[in-house]
């Protein structure tokens, strides 16, 4: 597995520029805490990830241990270096084995450690999660298993939608279109009425969108309204990073990055540049007090990223 320095992950979300990357590690159980557990319901827990803008904690992505009758099933594995921290903290609260880990997506702080477990273990994505995996010339922070990594890539792909298991251990996984990626795995625990989005809704913020493995700015509202359609009887919310929300902040997100790419195309078709856009660019009103960062760096990279997609 190809490891890339940690502080591009920084830089996939805004927090550094790209002369500040250099050839550090990713972060490591040795260089910054050890996240707890956060129990969301009798059989589900989050190891969390920290905030990405907070380098001295910052170790991944969300890690859910879903602890079904057969096994632990995984979704996600935080950067490379974490596996066996994920597994001490899946034996802190049950003996059963992980059996299956699912990959929201291709990030290095999603998929970072898959290498690091059993090639036994049954790997799950998106069909194109898979396609990016495979990438031999890898883009910046995608987890890339080729050569004698190649085992721990996906055994089971879907396109639209796949269940595992069944009763109160089911999981079903969905694919709504191209966003975060164009690989992008939402996941759902039917019988905890719980959703775990990977970073189709990282926090809430305008999002880093990762073009290079088919991301999109113009249609990343558009994806997520089609998850707010499509999926029933969700309640809690686990998102890439940070703490659990609920559906109505998941509807929200829809709502803002629909409006977001409105403004786009009206501020485009203007003749107004991204960066006019960007400095002009507010929340509607009625998300005023939400609590969302729509930092122009952020704001000025999307719209940039939308006009090109409209040419």
């Amino acid at each position: 597995m190809i490891r890339r320095g940690w502080m591009a992950a920084l830089l996939a979300v805004g927090g550094v520029s790209m002369a500040a990357v250099g050839a550090q590690q990713s972060p490591t159980p040795a260089t910054v805490p050890v996240p707890g557990l956060r129990k969301v319901h009798d059989t589900l827990y989050v190891m969390g990830g920290g905030d990405p803008r907070a380098s001295k904690e910052f170790s991944g992505g969300n890690t859910s241990i879903f602890i079904a009758e057969r096994g632990v099933v995984l979704v996600d594995t935080k950067f490379a270096g974490w596996g066996r921290a994920i597994l001490d903290k899946v034996k802190s609260v049950t003996d059963k084995p992980v059996i299956a880990i699912i990959n929201t997506h291709t990030h290095f702080d999603h998929a970072g450690s898959n290498a690091e477990f059993p090639a036994s273990v049954h790997f799950v994505a998106h069909e194109n999660t898979k396609k990016y995996m495979m990438q031999t010339s890898c883009p910046p922070v995608t987890t890339c298993l080729t050569g004698e990594n190649a085992k721990y890539l996906p055994k089971q792909t879907f396109k639209d939608k796949l269940t595992l298991y069944s009763g109160k251990d089911q999981v079903d996984l969905y694919y709504f279109g191209p966003g975060h990626t164009n690989g992008d795995t939402f996941v759902v625990f039917p019988a905890l009425r719980t959703i775990q989005t990977g970073d189709m809704f990282q926090v809430k913020w305008l999002p880093f969108i990762d073009d290079k493995n088919g991301g999109t700015s113009l249609h990343f509202g558009d994806t997520l309204r089609k998850v707010v359609a499509g999926v029933k009887n969700v309640d809690t919310v686990v998102t890439g990073h940070g703490a659990e929300m609920t559906w109505n902040d998941l509807r929200e997100h829809a709502e803002i990055l629909s409006d977001f790419a409105d403004v786009g195309r009206a501020g485009r078709k203007a003749g107004r540049t991204p960066d006019e856009r960007a400095k002009s660019y507010k929340l509607p009103a009625k998300y005023m007090k939400s609590g969302y960062d729509i930092a122009a760096d952020r704001a000025q990279a999307n719209f940039e990223m939308l006009y090109r997609e409209l040419q």
